[in-house]
């Protein structure tokens, strides 16, 4: 089977520059689809998502196109911290630059983890244009759960080998370069605060207008079942819940097929309101 063809792009932006990478089905099986946009976890990046991109461009037909955000993998250094609004922020920000220069008109929005809720964002902020809306072990609130899983994988980048240096911090940084400190330290100061303690989805969700998919891995070590409830709960448009068995933080990872055969499903055959 010959390789998904890739195109690389430059993303300005008034902070900096972000990485973008597509990929481009044969032309006779992507026809007038619109394509599929991933939005990465808090340790993510384009390269993160491995070969899934290429997998779910076949299992689809789609164009599939994913991008760093400010200060991750390939995209320029964020200048500072993160502001606790950042997941809706991105929308509007690193996502909208991502439109303008790649002239997105309609899409498809998937996100991971925190990328979930950034989907969200926009399909929130694009109701008219985005087709569906697929949230992969997405939060929809801060539970006990979310920061002890934080915590447990702060010790593990604390930890140290026979060298003095920390595998999880090299692992990291394979993905991260110099940045991968402020990626760290983004993801566990941000969640850990007392000021995000409050932070949730609830105003976003009743006014979601596309089909919604969300899956749900039954051993997230980050997300107890009280996340995809709230999401089905609470959204305004249709709504599919796919619990994954055998699935902990990261299906798209832990059982690839899986995740494709549903996200082909769904795009095939979405709910109508």
């Amino acid at each position: 089977m010959p390789p998904i063809p890739t195109h690389d792009h430059w993303i300005p932006t008034p902070q900096g520059r972000l990485f973008a990478r597509r990929w481009a089905p044969p032309q006779a099986e992507g026809g007038a689809h619109s394509p599929i946009v991933l939005l990465h976890e808090s340790l993510g990046s384009v390269s993160v998502w491995r070969d899934f991109p290429a997998r779910l461009t076949r299992a689809t037909g789609r164009e599939v196109i994913a991008y760093d955000r400010l200060g991750f993998g390939r995209s320029d250094p964020h200048p500072g911290a993160l502001a606790l609004s950042f997941v809706q922020d991105e929308a509007r920000e690193g996502f909208a630059a991502l439109r303008a220069q790649l002239g997105i008109g309609r899409f498809v929005a998937l996100g991971h983890s925190v990328g979930g809720g950034m989907a969200l964002g926009c399909a929130h902020a694009w109701p008219d244009d985005c087709e569906a809306l697929v949230l992969e072990s997405a939060q929809a609130f801060v539970e006990p759960l979310t920061l002890a899983g934080i915590r447990a994988a702060e010790a593990q980048f604390a930890a140290v080998g026979p060298d003095g240096s920390s595998p999880a911090m090299a692992r990291l940084a394979a993905h991260h370069g110099d940045k991968a400190p402020w990626v760290l330290r983004a993801w566990v100061d941000t969640w850990l605060s007392k000021d995000f303690a409050d932070w949730n989805l609830d105003a976003l969700l009743p006014g979601l207008r596309c089909p919604l998919l969300v899956l749900h891995g039954e051993q997230d070590e980050y997300g107890s079942p009280a996340q995809p409830q709230r999401f089905m709960a609470l959204a305004g448009g249709p709504a599919t819940l796919a619990r994954l068995p055998g699935c902990g933080h990261v299906p798209h990872r832990q059982h690839p097929q899986m995740v494709l055969d549903a996200v082909a499903g769904f795009l095939a055959r979405p709910p109508r309101c």
